[in-house]
């Protein structure tokens, strides 16, 4: 949740359920279960955009075998193995190998994730996955 104040006053609180709402943020909290993951889960849109994102449209233009339910696994797989190495931090960063949606190279290029664990809306655990410099 974010929050601006002036003086004491809250101005303005920006929920994470908003940040759903509009896009922002968005729900992976079904696969990041089957991962092992207890808490609720969410990508930023520019780290699901960076990593996961695969349309029909990409696949023909890069002539290669991928969708976005192996990219999403690849991300919480990996996401996980970081949150078991983490010793109960609540900030992780880890690597994920994707092939970039963008430009003509069909090779995998390693990018660096950002997972961080922190309060929800009504206090409760959750997780969000983000690309280093998002907050």
């Amino acid at each position: 949740m974010e929050f601006f104040a002036i003086e004491d006053h809250l101005v303005h609180c920006y929920t994470r359920r908003q940040a759903m709402t509009d896009g922002m943020l968005v729900d992976i909290s079904e696969a990041a279960v089957e991962a092992g993951f207890r808490a609720p889960v969410a990508m930023t849109r520019t780290a699901w955009a960076d990593c996961v994102e695969w349309s029909q449209a990409t696949a023909d233009r890069k002539a290669i075998l991928q969708d976005e339910e192996g990219r999403l696994w690849d991300v919480v797989y990996m996401a996980m193995l970081a949150a078991r190495r983490s010793e109960g931090m609540s900030r992780t960063v880890f690597d994920v190998y994707r092939v970039p949606v963008t430009g003509k190279g069909v090779k995998p290029r390693r990018t660096t994730l950002v997972m961080q664990i922190g309060p929800g809306d009504a206090g409760e655990p959750v997780i969000t996955i983000s690309l280093p410099g998002e907050d």
